[in-house]
């Protein structure tokens, strides 16, 4: 039995796959970004609001 050509319906969906793969990876980097962004921010304080709340 020989290898057959693939299937153009499997070239379509190895695209997408690609795709989707990309914007998914995209997806978390952007949300490991902004966390490290978060985390690492050295002027943050509170709204006056809740620093009368706490104290």
């Amino acid at each position: 039995m020989s290898l057959n050509r693939e299937h153009e319906i499997h070239t379509r969906r190895r695209g997408r796959n690609v795709g989707v793969g990309l914007m998914l990876g995209g997806f978390v980097l952007l949300i490991m970004v902004l966390t490290y962004v978060k985390i690492t921010q050295t002027d943050f304080e509170l709204p006056a609001n809740q620093q009368s709340v706490d104290n």
